[in-house]
């Protein structure tokens, strides 16, 4: 019964849509219908709101390190569970009918709750890649698709089957940003407002 709570409590964390919610107060409308409709800070770096896209950014980063640390404390070992319940929960937000992001920000931040060095690799690797090809997306898919082999190199046998879900999850989520990689339509960090895509 403890994992349980532990999960629906970390969906329910994880659903909050930040970059929905800091747009509407701050009198931008309704941030699905702008840009690609993401609720995340990419799109909503769309708007010309810097801070705006960076305050999502962090808030969504930060909810997926709050559901694993409160789980861990009060519910020993859900962890892991409550880590993928955020995400699923920031995906598959509840109160936008299942709409959510793309789940970059909430990843990196289950996982560095989880394991420090992975989280860090993971914003490394992303780094990289923006800088060597100028996409956001791609970054983003490098990044998260490696993710079962950095569980691998830091020895952490017991989340490899909650990296491989993540990775399987938030590639997904990138179908649309695949298409235009492949047929050379999507846009490059520079020439568009670009951050982590992490919707």
């Amino acid at each position: 019964m403890s994992y349980i709570l532990a999960i629906i409590l970390s969906y329910l964390l994880g659903s909050i849509p930040f970059g929905f919610l800091l747009t509407r107060f701050a009198g931008l409308g309704d941030i699905r219908q702008i840009g690609s409709g993401n609720i995340g800070a990419t799109n909503v770096l769309r708007t010309g709101r810097k801070g705006l896209a960076a305050l999502t950014l962090v808030l969504d980063g930060a909810k997926g390190v709050v559901a694993v640390l409160i789980c861990e404390k009060f519910f020993p070992g859900s962890g892991a569970l409550a880590g993928l319940a955020a995400l699923l929960g920031h995906l598959f937000p509840i109160w936008l009918k299942g709409k959510g992001g793309k789940g970059v920000a909430t990843t990196v931040g289950v996982v560095t709750a989880l394991s420090w060095p992975i989280g860090l690799t993971i914003i490394a690797v992303w780094l990289l890649t923006a800088f060597f090809f100028r996409y956001s997306s791609l970054a983003a898919i490098v990044a998260i698709g490696l993710l079962p082999l950095y569980a691998a190199l830091f020895g952490r046998a017991d989340i490899l089957w909650l990296t491989i879900v993540i990775e399987i999850l938030v590639i997904a989520k990138h179908g649309e940003n695949i298409k235009r990689l492949i047929n050379k339509t999507e846009t490059k960090i520079g020439k568009a407002h670009a951050t982590p895509d992490a919707q």
